[in-house]
């Protein structure tokens, strides 16, 4: 199921889920939950209900996944951020429900275009946008969180 995000423990949710797994997964640590930390700080102090909305996947009743639609200073672009499915719930379909529901509310909030960053190690959710019809607009290396990874932009007109 996905609902809205709004529930008490939500945000700490995505934090800790975010930072747990990808430790796990690819060692990144304190600094990469400092930055997971700010942006949910920012939508959850900041974010405009008509232009910016975030859910979280659940099965059973438990937190499984999230993503967040938040704006750009460029009123006509959306930024999808924070797609995260734990590792038990990933081969359900949901973070392409995910990325649907995501969607969805961006060309009804008005947006032209949707763009996000990711990393090359994170093969599955590249395989999620790109059957969208995301396109790659530029990669560059960083060491943000030890050791080298690609960062990604892609972007999609709506």
């Amino acid at each position: 199921m996905i609902r809205k995000l709004g529930q008490p423990g939500d945000l700490g949710w995505v934090v800790q889920s975010h930072a747990e797994t990808y430790a796990a997964e690819y060692g990144w640590g304190f600094a990469y939950e400092t930055l997971i930390a700010q942006i949910v700080a920012a939508y959850a102090t900041e974010h405009d209900d008509r232009r910016e909305a975030a859910w979280i996947a659940e099965v059973d009743g438990e937190r499984v996944g999230s993503i967040f639609c938040v704006r750009r200073p460029d009123e006509a672009t959306a930024k999808l951020r924070l797609l995260l499915l734990t590792p038990a719930a990933r081969g359900r379909g949901l973070g392409a429900e995910l990325v649907d529901t995501c969607l969805a509310f961006a060309r009804e909030a008005g947006y032209k275009r949707m763009v996000l960053w990711t990393n090359a190690p994170l093969v599955a959710a590249r395989h999620i946008y790109l059957a969208r019809g995301f396109r790659l607009t530029s990669s560059e290396t960083h060491d943000s969180w030890g050791d080298p990874v690609v960062g990604q932009n892609y972007e999609l007109d709506l």
